[in-house]
């Protein structure tokens, strides 16, 4: 599941949340785990991927 990193405006924290699509379409249900407040919003982050490399 994708990974998405959001940000508080009302107490000024980031925040981590794991949704599916359809959770995070669904983005006003999205609530700081530190205060409650609806004042939120998706920052862009980092991700990385897993690959297999294989040698010649």
């Amino acid at each position: 599941m994708p990974h998405y990193e959001f940000f508080c405006n009302a107490c000024k924290k980031t925040f981590d949340r794991i949704l599916t699509m359809a959770e995070h379409d669904d983005a006003e249900k999205t609530v700081c785990p530190r205060c409650g407040s609806h004042e939120v919003e998706q920052r862009w982050s980092a991700f990385s991927a897993v690959t297999s490399k294989k040698s010649a």
